[in-house]
This record gives structure tokens, sequence and C-alpha cells, in this order.
């Protein structure tokens, strides 16, 4: 027998004599002592209370009111006492009227007030009990260890959310946070007292009670709130030097249960805010339901990304194409749990092998194909810079061909903001794949093609964010390779959503540039990712400069001037004036570049004649440096 067993069978022994005792107490409080009972009521009376008791006990075990962890109790418990408490009196008052009607119990007499009062002291020992149970619990020695181990916490948010929080908190019984107060932006709140704890005010009071209070833990409890606002009490958050989590938007909690396991370390997408996309789903319906999307890369984190979006909009069929088996392995287990009736197929080839692409085209017909598979590393290709040819360019024209060959309505290609003016090969190599697109575009091809160009992406494979996050894990230092350098940032899904969207707006050769708002120093997101730890930039966790990489350049471009920039009827997309060039000539100079696959710097220089833009990094740092210091 366990130990919870034992715990049970006290708990009945504690019932049984406090219902013996409520019992007692009601004739002290009617008669003011035993003596002056009248001794009609006395006859037999032991036997009939006993009665009593057993039938108010075997009411509590038929409401299985043993089955309850009783140091988590809270209001409903109470209640559950008061009704139980209730039934079991209700069932002594009808056996009491029920027998008194017979000639030979008619000398069992127990006066109805007396019932009362036994009901009213029942309710005060059984939930007395249970309740004094759970403050043992919480002022036992090894509870206040705990608590003392805990992080001292504040909620902000001194609403339903906060109080389920605190209430999700205490019932725990474990983990990190331990709450001393809420915080909210209400003024009318301020001061009072919520579920004990004090109020102590908004956003302007963070940093004066956070010390004050020793504050080392906040969580942001505002499921509803805007994502300004949310990001206005991020900021305030971060100069406390506390460990800040927040509760996910009100749309992420799916079964709108809020659970400390649903509290999550604040990210950077929570810092940079922007307002949710609004998408036109008549737009991208018309060219997604009920056809076959082709998805190359689909394994990467755009491409993953991609088909998650995709397939709210009822795909007829889904294929997903990716070199790696492991991350087209990932996200095909993913969407056959969360889409059952999906019609899904994963074809594991390499863009580069015309033949294979040929057969899956030719097998599944496809009506719209994204195309997302590139190697991006700029580095890696400023080592290699054949490869990035191989795959990106010529990986590129095997499927805009097969495209048209086998009848593709629409096509659009995943480019990059390093394509702008580009400083590495990475990002010439994707400058020319919207090259490609573009000038096929022009030909008399009958297939829809369109480029979507964006900056970085938050949390994508290879991206700065993942790479700070296990450095500061690992107790740093962060590394910087330059303390001026600025991205553009969106999350994965925008960025998916919004090339989902492009698609529908795509007639030939559209280079769409999506809005990413304003650029962010990288360096200040190393600072704003330490702070959100709950640590202190340079004195917890160093920051180390480490110069530019081969190729890489201090800011990024959405747009050449030449370009020009028209708006669209969709937020948040705009479009580049096309740029054409005979396919037939692109396609020869392309031809050409793999004369100079043995020599590194011949392919370049070679890459430089077709993309004229392509300059050194010097050359665009030293202007950037230049227009700063001006």
């Amino acid at each position: 027998m366990n130990k919870r067993f034992y715990k049970k069978i006290v708990l009945m022994m504690i019932d049984i004599a406090s219902f013996y005792l409520a019992m007692w107490l009601a004739y002290v409080i009617k008669y003011d002592q035993l003596k002056s009972i009248p001794p009609e009521l006395t006859r037999s009376l032991l036997t009939v209370v006993s009665i009593i008791v057993g039938i108010k006990f075997m009411t509590l075990i038929v409401l299985r009111m043993y089955n309850k962890i009783w140091r988590f109790a809270g209001i409903t418990e109470l209640i559950d006492v008061v009704i139980a408490c209730g039934i079991g009196s209700a069932a002594t008052m009808g056996m009491l009227f029920m027998i008194s009607r017979q000639p030979e119990f008619s000398h069992i007499l127990i006066p109805r007030s007396i019932l009362v009062l036994a009901f009213m002291m029942d309710v005060a020992f059984v939930g007395g009990s249970r309740f004094l149970y759970r403050l043992f619990f919480h002022v036992s020695p090894k509870e206040m260890r705990r608590h003392q181990l805990r992080k001292r916490t504040l909620i902000y948010g001194a609403g339903q959310a906060g109080v389920m929080v605190l209430k999700e908190i205490n019932t725990q019984g474990h983990g990190e946070f331990s709450p001393i107060g809420f915080m909210d932006d209400d003024a009318s709140k301020k001061g009072q007292k919520l579920h004990g704890l004090t109020i102590y005010g908004g956003k302007s009071d963070l940093l004066k009670v956070s010390i004050k209070e020793k504050v080392e833990a906040i969580i942001i409890a505002m499921p509803s709130a805007g994502d300004e606002e949310r990001k206005a009490v991020i900021n305030a958050a971060k100069e406390t030097g506390a460990k800040v989590s927040i509760l996910p938007k009100v749309y992420d909690l799916i079964d709108g249960a809020v659970a400390v396991s649903k509290i999550r370390p604040v990210e950077i997408e929570d810092l940079l805010g922007r307002d949710e996309v609004k998408l036109n789903n008549e737009i991208i319906s018309e060219y997604v339901k009920d056809k076959t999307v082709l998805v190359t890369g689909g394994g990467g984190s755009i491409g993953s990304e991609l088909c998650r979006q995709l397939v709210k909009f009822n795909p007829g069929k889904l294929i997903i194409l990716d070199i790696y088996e492991n991350n087209a392995y990932d996200i095909q287990m993913e969407l056959k749990r969360n889409f059952p009736d999906l019609n899904l197929f994963v074809a594991i080839a390499s863009v580069r092998d015309r033949n294979r692409i040929d057969k899956i085209f030719d097998k599944h017909r496809p009506d719209v194909v994204f195309h997302a598979a590139a190697h991006k590393h700029v580095p890696l290709m400023e080592d290699s810079p054949e490869e990035a040819i191989k795959n990106n360019v010529y990986g590129t024209r095997n499927v805009v061909e097969a495209s048209n060959a086998y009848g593709v309505q629409k096509f659009v290609l995943i480019s990059t903001d390093k394509a702008v003016n580009p400083t590495n090969v990475m990002g010439a190599s994707k400058r020319l794949c919207e090259m490609v697109v573009q000038s096929y575009a022009a030909s008399a091809a009958s297939t829809e093609y369109a480029a979507v160009r964006f900056g970085n992406v938050l949390g994508s494979n290879g991206s700065v964010i993942p790479l700070f996050k296990k450095q500061i894990q690992a107790g740093g230092p962060i590394t910087v390779t330059h303390p001026e350098i600025i991205r553009y940032f969106m999350t994965i899904p925008e960025a998916a959503q919004l090339v989902v969207q492009a698609g529908g707006l795509a007639k030939g050769g559209e280079i769409f540039v999506l809005d990413m708002g304003e650029p962010v120093k990288i360096d200040t997101l190393a600072r704003d990712l330490i702070r959100l730890s709950g640590l202190e930039p340079e004195r917890d966790i160093k920051i180390e400069y480490t110069g530019l990489r081969p190729g890489e350049k201090l800011y990024e471009e959405l747009l050449m001037s030449e370009e020009g920039l028209g708006e669209t009827e969709i937020d948040k997309i705009f479009i580049a004036r096309p740029m054409t060039l005979p396919y037939d000539e692109l396609s020869s100079a392309l031809d050409d570049l793999r004369n100079s696959f043995d020599d590194p710097d011949a392919l370049v220089e070679a890459m430089k004649k077709i993309v004229p833009t392509f300059k050194t990094p010097d050359e665009i740092n030293g202007a950037f440096d230049g227009g700063n210091s001006d």
C-alpha cells in the first residue's frame, strides 16, 4: 500500500470525528450544555447520531471526495465540500423524516435546527481540515525551500490570463516561478490585491518595482494584446535584467487553455513584433485549391513552412521535393499527422538532375511550383562558387524549363535581398536565378513566372538567432561580425504567407518585394537576447566582434535603383519593374560559366560580366561607411 492510501485512511477518520464533533457542538450551541437537552431527545441519541454520521460519511465516498488532491485545493474544491455536506445533511433529514412517521420509531426526535447547525459545522470541519493540509503543505520547510529556489516573479497582466497563470503555477507544486505580484497597464487596478498579490502598476513602474522587489522573472500574460502593445511591454521588461517569458497569443492557444507548459521564453520575433499578415484568401484559393502543388526544397525552413501554409487552402495534391531525406521525412510526418486526408507525395531528388526533374513533372503534372531549393550560406559558397552555380542557377533553370514543358500554370522563385547589388557568390547566384525567371517569362512561355525577394528569416536554418541562443546557453561569448552590421528580418510564417499570397498576383516576370519593416542592428539583437534571458551583456555574456566574413556586406537592400517599385493590392507586397534579357543569350552565357569551374577566381569574374551589379564587399561597405560618417 502506498503513501497516498494511508493519507486517505487518515482523512476518512478525521471526517468521521468531524461529523461527531459537529453534532455535539450543534447541541451545545442550541442548549448551552448537554445537561439541558430535554430527556425525550436523548433516547437512543448515540445510535441515531452514529447513523447520521454513517450517512454523511457514505455521501463523501459516493461523491468521490477522497479522490481529490487536496494540497492544491481552491474555490472549486470548497464548493465541492459544501455540496457534499449539503447532500449528506439532506439525506439525513429525509431519513429522519421517513422513520419518524413509523410508530415504533416515533421516539427518535432531532430538531431541524440541530441538523442545520451540524451542516454548518460539517462544512467548517471537513473543508477546514483539507485547507489546513494545503496551508501546511505550503508553509512546510520542504516547500519553503522550494520557494526559495524559485525565481521571484511578476505576472504582467492582471486579467483572466494572468490569474490562470498564477493558479497554474500554484497548483503545479514545482517549477521555476514564485509569483510575488502583478503588473497591469490599467491605472485603476494599481494598488489593489488580486488573489492576495499586489498589482504594482504598469510599464512605467516596472523597472522601479523590479529593483525594489528583487524580481528575477517576468511572465507576460497578455494573449489578446496587439503586437505593438506586447512589444512595448517586452521592451520595458528587458531593461529590468529579469528573465522574460510570455504566454502565446490567443490564436496560438489552440484549445484556449492557459498552462505553465505553454509559457515560453520571449523571442526576438516578439520584440520585433509586426502586425499580423492579412491574406486575401480568395486570390490564393483561386490558384491553389484542388491543384497539384510542388515545393522544391520542401524540407527546408522556408519550404516546409510553405507546405504548412499551402495545405490550409486544400490543394488536390502536394509534392515535396528535397535532396535531404531527413528534413523531407520530418515535414512528411508532420503533415500526415495534422492533415490525414492530404494527398501527399515526397520525392527525394536534386534540382541539378534534369532527367529526374522531368520524370517527377511528367508523373505528377504540377499546376503550381514554388522553387525554394538553394544553397544559401554565404561563407560556404564563397569557398565553393561552382556549387552555388550548379545548384542555385542550373537547378533553377532545370525547374523553370520543366515547368514550361509540362504545363505548369504558376512558378514562384524564392529569392533574397542578397541578390540586390550582390557582394558574394550566393547573392550573385540568386540574382542570376531572378534573371533566368525574368528572361524566360519574357519568352513565349505559357507559365506565369515570378520571384519573391525578402530578407533574413528569423529562426531559419543557418540564421543568426539560433546561433546566438546556443552561445548564450553555453555561457558565451556571442560572436557578432561587426558592431554596425544591419539586416532586415521577418518570421518564417510571415515570409511563407506573403510568398503564397504573391503567387496569386504573378502574371509573368515580376519580382515581388516583401515589406520587411525597419532594418535591425545584429549587435542590438544579440544584446536583447541576452537581456531577455535574464543576463547582462558584457557582464554575464561577452560579445566578441569577429570581423565581416568573406563576401559579407554591412547592410542589405531589397531593391536595385533601376528597378523602380510599385504597389500591389496586398499590403506588405510591392512589385519591381521587370528587367528583360533574351533567354537564349542568358542561357548561353550560363553554359559558358562551366568553363570556369576549375578556377574560382575566373568563375567570379565571369559571373560579374553577367551580373553587372556584382561588386566586391569593399566597394559596397566603403560606400556605406562613408555615408554614415557624413
